[in-house]
């Protein structure tokens, strides 16, 4: 079984792969909750190797939203949409190809961080991904590792955001854990920092908040660490960076150049965050090395990075310039097949991350590789002719045909609905929120009504693009799914015909026995098949092929 399921997966990954052999511009925006950066770079595919050519960065605290409705305030998404004009201003002028943006935190929790995107699109035209927690952590992760070699020795990476804090365990290879924690500099700032400078009670109380939201992920992540391993910490982020010059002013007078390699011990950060208590805004944006609008949050970054220090039992951490932004051109260079050799784990993380959710809503996986493999077959072979998706669709038909049955977990009756709302919520790595939700809504129409505008799922796929995807694909997991209805591989293979006059599409069955007449299986399409006749406008004919 497990062989026949890496097989296909390895399809899926030779049908996406795009390579690319010329030298080529490449643009990854972050829009934070604090900031939005964007970083360009030269990929030369054949060494393989990124140069970094230019680094954009805009404060424009999305973070800073309506405390009641926890909606985007206008001042910061305009300020934003202000930065990312300039950025792709920038960008074209730097004749970049292509230009990958993703948001976190503070537009993933807010309630209108979804139209705020759509505004993007429609005045800018750029297209901007959600990714998770849990995704944005594995990017990090990506990101340093292109700067840091660890040797197959365990990292221990702290990234700490406007709007969250992530933890990464891992040795270069796959990583060990990877969580999101609720705690940035930004959200702790707003919510629970009203005194300038700020008071002994608000500062104990900050403390003591931000070391029982961390006690969880760092307890996880010490459960991933083997007897003797002496884990090295690696911090990114602008806080972290801003700590280290700070104290590299207070240690050597100048700021180091480059700052990757830095060491901040506990010591000197326990120091400089007494000092920083003491002091008001305007005081702390005096210092040397203060990054232009970091005082206002500083403190509050630096308390988490101080309790996580004192949580994981380190006495120093070593800084990193590179994070999330060089992470999403590493993933990218991945998804085109360029660093295999050295991350060859990565290059499969969506197909494996499947397989690991399929697991744990215990998906019975035989039947589920095979509704894959009919999904698959039935897409190639109308590929050009019925529709014109490609590789990346696919591979999302293939992750939904591994799913669609994750929801018996909870129960069978409306099951498809549930496994909606496990694929939503069941952090698969490698993906995008948008093809997260695409998913999930395409395993949601497995059986049942087809997509409707008046279902809340469908509408919040993120354009026209996604829902016609969804109306289109979903159809053929359907009848993969009648193919295997008795769920024992009855169906051997499938084979379309297609008669464009008569606007006809035969379905040649191949049983697996010569004995079956596979009347279930015919029953269920012809029972599953006007779903796919009203979407493509054809007439489907099932028939069983002895030959």
């Amino acid at each position: 079984m497990l062989d026949s399921i890496l097989e296909s997966k390895d399809q899926v990954v030779r049908q996406n792969s795009q390579p690319v052999d010329s030298e080529i511009v490449l643009a990854a925006i972050d829009v934070g909750t604090n900031s939005v950066h964007m970083v360009v770079v030269e990929i030369q595919p054949k060494l393989p190797a990124f140069t970094i050519i230019a680094r954009e960065k805009e404060t424009v605290r999305l973070g800073d939203r309506e405390p009641k409705t926890g909606k985007l305030k206008p001042e910061p998404m305009s300020r934003a949409i202000a930065a990312l004009r300039r950025f792709l201003e920038i960008a074209k002028s730097l004749k970049v190809q292509q230009t990958i943006a993703v948001a976190t935190s503070a537009v993933r929790e807010a309630p209108n961080g979804r139209d705020f995107l759509k505004q993007v699109k429609s005045e800018l035209g750029l297209f901007i991904n959600l990714i998770s927690g849990p995704e944005e952590a594995r990017r990090i992760y990506l990101g340093v590792l292109s700067a840091m070699e660890f040797n197959g020795k365990p990292h221990i990476i702290i990234d700490i955001g406007g709007g969250s804090t992530e933890l990464i365990l891992g040795d270069g290879r796959d990583p060990r854990t990877l969580s999101s924690t609720k705690v940035g500099a930004v959200r702790l700032t707003v919510e629970y920092i009203i005194t300038d400078p700020i008071s002994d009670r608000e500062f104990f109380y900050l403390q003591a908040y931000v070391r029982g939201r961390l006690e969880r992920p760092v307890e996880e992540l010490q459960a991933h660490l083997q007897p003797g391993e002496g884990p090295r910490l690696v911090g990114t982020s602008g806080t972290i960076e801003t700590l280290g010059t700070i104290s590299a002013y207070n240690q050597l007078g100048l700021e180091p150049s480059p700052l990757t390699g830095y060491e901040l011990s506990f010591k000197h950060l326990r120091a400089l965050v007494d000092r920083l208590r003491t002091l008001s805004d305007s005081e702390r944006a005096k210092i040397p090395g203060m990054s232009e609008k970091r005082s206002e949050i500083i403190l509050a970054g630096a308390v988490i990075l101080l309790e996580a220090m004192r949580l994981l039992g380190l006495d120093s951490v070593t800084i990193c310039e590179r994070s999330l932004r060089e992470g999403i051109i590493v993933d990218w260079m991945l998804a085109h097949g360029l660093i295999s050799d050295k991350l060859c784990y990565q290059s499969e993380v969506r197909q494996r991350s499947a397989i690991k959710v399929a697991h744990k809503y215990q998906v019975q996986l035989e039947s589920a590789e095979r509704s894959a493999d009919f999904s698959l077959s039935l897409f190639d072979q109308i590929q050009g002719i019925l529709h014109s998706w490609g590789p990346e669709e696919r591979e999302l038909l293939w992750a939904a045909a591994i799913l669609h049955n994750c929801g018996v977990y909870i129960s069978h009756a409306a099951h498809h609905k549930h496994s909606y709302y496990l694929i939503r919520n069941g952090e698969l790595l490698g993906y995008t929120e948008t093809e997260v939700e695409v998913i999930a809504n395409l395993a949601r129409y497995h059986r049942k009504s087809p997509p409707k505008k008046k279902h809340e799922n469908y509408n919040n796929l993120a354009s026209h693009k996604h829902r016609e995807m969804v109306a289109q694909l979903s159809p053929l997991l359907r009848l993969a799914v009648a193919l295997d209805r008795r769920q024992i591989g009855a169906i051997k293979a499938v084979r379309c015909e297609y008669n464009s006059k008569k606007k006809e599409l035969r379905l040649h069955l191949h049983p697996a026995s010569p004995d079956d007449n596979c009347e279930l299986e015919l029953w269920s399409l012809n029972e599953k098949k006007a779903v796919f006749e009203a979407e493509y406008g054809v007439k489907l004919v099932p028939i069983l092929s002895r030959g």
